[in-house]
C-alpha cells in the first residue's frame, strides 16, 4: 500500500512528488496524459505572465532566455526537473475509479492498473474540463474549445468567443497571421482587466482600427456549417463563419472530488472544504493542492502562490 497517490503531474502535482521523496513516503504520481499536461497543450507561442522564478520546484533553478519564459522553456524546466529529482510518475494512466473503502485506506482503478493508498493528493488543475455554450451546431468540428497555433486559420473567417487571455491571444495571433477575419464575441462591456498587461492595448487598438471586429454585451445564438448567428444589444447578426474558438474558460473535475466525498462552501464558486494549514479536506486523508482549491475561481491559485500546498500536504501526512 503507498503512503500517497498524487493524481495529476502537472506542477504542483511534481512538487507534492518532490516534497513526499523529502519525508521518505512511499508516493507515486498518476497522470492521464503527459507530463504537465495542461501546459503541453497551452498554445504554442504562449508566454507566461509570471517571471521564471517563480514557476521554480524542487530548488532547480529556472533559466529563461526571455523576461517572461515561454510554454517551450516551461516544457523543458519541468521535464529537467522531473529527470533530476527521479519523480515516481506513470503517465497516460487514467484514474477511473477512486473508492474509501476505510479509515486512510482508498483504492484506485486506472486503466492499466489497481492501487491501494492511505492518502490521495488531487492536484488536478482545471484545464480539461471546457465550459460548454450549450447552443445548436456546437458539436461541429468546427468548433474550438482549445487553440494551439494560427496556421489553421490563414484565410479563414474566425469567430473567437470570450475576451480573457486565451481569447487575446488567439484573436491577435489569427489576424497576424492571416485569417482572412477574426470576429470577437464578448458576454461583457470590455476587454478583462485581468488581461496581460502587455497584451490588452494591443487589442484594444486592434478593435478601435477595426482590424479585428469585437461585438461586446453579445452572445453566439447558434453556429451552422458556414455561419454564426450572434444576439448583440442592438440587433442579430448572420455573419460567415468557418470556425469558432470557443475560450469560454474550463472548471475542475467536480465529479472527481464528489467520489470521494469532498464537501464544498455554499457559495458561487462551488470551493472545496478543506483545511488551510494542511490542505486536507473534510474527507480524512484526501488533500487539495493548486488551482483546484478554488473551485470556479480558477484565477485565485497560480503555481507561483501554490508552490507551498506540497510541503504542508507532506508534512501532514509524514506526521499521521
Amino acid at each position: 500500500m503507498k503512503d500517497v497517490i498524487i493524481i495529476g503531474a502537472g506542477p504542483i502535482g511534481l512538487a507534492c512528488g518532490i516534497a513526499a521523496q523529502k519525508k521518505q513516503l512511499d508516493y507515486l504520481i498518476l497522470d492521464k496524459g503527459t507530463l504537465v499536461n495542461s501546459l503541453y497543450h497551452y498554445p504554442l507561442n504562449m508566454t507566461f505572465f509570471s517571471t521564471s522564478d517563480r514557476l521554480e520546484i524542487g530548488d532547480v533553478p529556472f533559466i529563461s532566455q526571455n523576461p517572461k519564459p515561454t510554454r517551450a522553456e516551461a516544457l523543458e524546466y519541468y521535464r529537467r526537473v522531473t529527470q533530476h529529482h527521479q519523480l515516481h510518475t506513470h503517465l497516460y494512466e487514467e484514474v477511473m475509479t477512486l473508492n474509501h473503502v476505510g479509515s486512510h485506506h482508498f483504492v484506485i482503478q486506472t486503466n492499466k492498473c489497481t492501487y491501494d493508498t492511505k492518502n490521495i493528493v488531487l492536484a488536478t488543475g482545471f484545464y480539461d474540463a471546457p465550459y460548454m455554450l450549450d447552443i445548436p451546431g456546437e458539436e461541429l468540428d468546427k468548433v474550438r474549445h482549445y487553440y494551439s497555433e494560427p496556421h489553421p486559420y490563414f484565410n479563414m473567417d474566425v469567430a473567437i468567443i470570450g475576451a480573457a487571455n486565451s481569447a487575446v491571444d488567439a484573436a491577435l495571433e489569427t489576424f497576424r497571421k492571416g485569417a482572412k477575419s477574426v470576429t470577437m464575441i464578448i458576454r461583457e462591456k470590455t476587454i478583462g482587466e485581468n488581461v496581460k498587461y502587455w497584451a490588452r492595448p494591443d487589442i484594444i487598438n486592434r478593435i478601435e482600427e477595426g482590424s479585428i471586429q469585437a461585438h461586446f454585451e453579445s452572445e453566439v445564438i447558434d453556429i451552422s456549417s458556414d455561419a454564426i448567428r450572434i444576439k448583440t444589444p442592438e440587433k442579430t447578426l448572420h455573419l460567415p463563419n468557418d470556425f469558432v474558438l470557443a475560450m469560454t474558460g474550463y472548471q475542475p473535475n467536480f465529479a472527481l472530488l464528489e467520489s470521494l466525498g469532498v464537501q464544498f462552501q455554499n457559495d458561487a464558486y462551488r470551493t472545496p472544504i478543506y483545511n488551510q494549514n494542511t490542505m486536507e479536506s473534510n474527507t480524512k486523508g484526501v488533500y487539495l493542492a493548486g488551482v483546484v482549491c478554488g473551485g470556479l475561481k480558477t484565477n485565485k491559485w497560480f503555481i507561483e502562490n501554490s508552490r507551498q500546498h506540497a510541503p504542508q500536504i507532506m508534512q501532514s501526512i509524514a506526521g499521521n
